[in-house]
Order: structure tokens, then sequence, then C-alpha cells
């Protein structure tokens, strides 16, 4: 009886290890990871949250893309919907944009991208998209990076006194001016 209980004790402990590692190999290997990017103003701060899909070869922003195609609806990022923090009132390329959690989609075009916050949260990807919780849509122009970027990255850029939020993938730069409302 004590060896078979034995026995089974190294058995378990065996399958947990085993699944431990596992785990942290699935963990090391996701295609698209976790990113988060914040912008600190005074008192206030800006957060993004959002999935990293990398190119590996593959195309975005053409009609016939196998990421992001132009012209259809875009979690703005992979796996979960992306989604912004505001702390205090701002400016989202001159619309006013109350504080709070909002989730980014867009629609990205050869010459611009509509930008759209919308107030239904904890989505996984734009399968259930609903345009009837829009709470700003707005349209920004595209622009070609300077380098290329595999991993689609969101960050922000500070010049000339203005904060803008960018995202970036492959050639495509696109950049929302942030101002913050004192």
């Amino acid at each position: 009886m004590k060896n078979t209980l034995s026995i089974l004790s190294l058995t378990l402990l065996l399958f947990l290890s085993v699944s431990a590692v596992k785990a942290q190999e699935a963990l090391k290997q996701k295609p698209s990871p976790l990113g988060m990017v914040t912008y600190k103003f005074d008192d206030a701060y800006v957060k993004v949250t959002y999935g990293r899909p990398h190119l590996r070869g593959r195309e975005a922003f053409t009609a016939d893309a196998p990421l992001a195609p132009t012209g259809k609806i875009w979690r703005t990022g992979a796996n979960e919907a992306t989604e912004i923090t505001l702390t205090k009132d701002v400016l989202m390329a001159g619309n006013k944009v109350e504080a709070g959690t909002y989730t980014v989609f867009t629609i990205p075009g050869e010459e611009q991208w509509t930008i759209i916050l919308n107030k239904d949260l904890g989505q996984w990807g734009a399968y259930k998209y609903d345009e009837k919780k829009d709470y700003l849509r707005f349209e920004v122009p595209v622009m070609e990076a300077k380098e290329t970027y595999e991993p689609f990255t969101i960050m922000f850029d500070q010049s000339n006194g203005e904060v803008k939020m960018q995202f970036i993938w492959s050639d495509t730069l696109v950049e929302v001016p942030i101002n913050f409302i004192n």
C-alpha cells in the first residue's frame, strides 16, 4: 500500500512538472504577445493594452492582405481588442474624449485610417464589434514609417509640444495627436 502511494505521488509530481514546463514553453512561444504602453502628463496618463502580431512573411494593409486588410474593421492588434485608458479628458485629433476606457478599432485605408473608440470593453477580436456602441470615429492620414516594423507597435512620440500615439507596422505609420485638456 505504501509503495502504491509513493508511486502515485511520484507519478503526480512528474505529471505536474511536465505540465509546468509545457506551460512555460507555450508562454515563451506566444505568437502575438501582450504589449502595453503609457504616456504620463502631469497628473494624467494614457495607457494602451494590445496584442502585438508579427508579419512573419505576411502582408498587412492591402485589400487582400491576410492581416488587417484595408476597408475592414480591425481590432488594432491581435487577440483581445486593443483598449485605451485615459485618466483625464483629452483631445484626440481635435475631438474631445472624456476620461475612461475604450476599445480601439480601426479601419485601415491606403490614404487614411478611421480610428474608432468603442464603449464595449473586453472583446476578443472584432467579431462582435457593434457600431451602435461607438463613442467616437475620426480619420487620420497614413504615412510611411522611417523603418520597417516586424511586430505591430503602438508607441507615443512627443515632438513640437504635441503628443502623438503612433500605430506602426511594416512600413506604415499612423499618428493620432493627443492634447490633454487642463
